[in-house]
């Protein structure tokens, strides 16, 4: 079993996670309870910075569904940056590219944030 870890940064509404670690089930409750609590706070624009979690499976992605649906509500916004091109891939094969945004680099997410 992998070990999935998250720092977080938070800049008014918006909060950047920092994600290591192989994103599946345990990784995405990790990052659902993270922007379940920030979105009751108020927080509703969230960026996943995954330089480091170079693998997502489907259940992590459901779980990313999940969360978009949810700032759905909000009028919120989900993004990721540094991803690595097979996550990139699977992320576009899987629909999430539509509902959400993916950047390059930070200074990239953050200008469009």
């Amino acid at each position: 079993m992998s070990q999935f870890n998250v720092n977080i940064e938070a800049q008014d509404d918006l909060v950047i996670l920092i994600t290591e670690g192989y994103l599946n089930n345990e990784g995405g409750e990790i990052i659902s309870n993270i922007c379940n609590e920030n979105i009751s706070n108020g927080k509703t624009r969230f960026l996943l910075d995954m330089a480091q979690t170079k693998v997502v499976n489907s259940i992590g992605v459901s779980i990313l569904i999940e969360i978009i649906e949810k700032l759905q509500e909000v009028d919120g916004k989900l993004g990721y940056y540094n991803l690595a091109p097979i996550v990139d891939k699977t992320f576009k094969i899987m629909g999430l590219s539509k509902y959400s945004s993916v950047y390059a680099t930070k200074e990239e997410a953050l200008a469009d944030f």
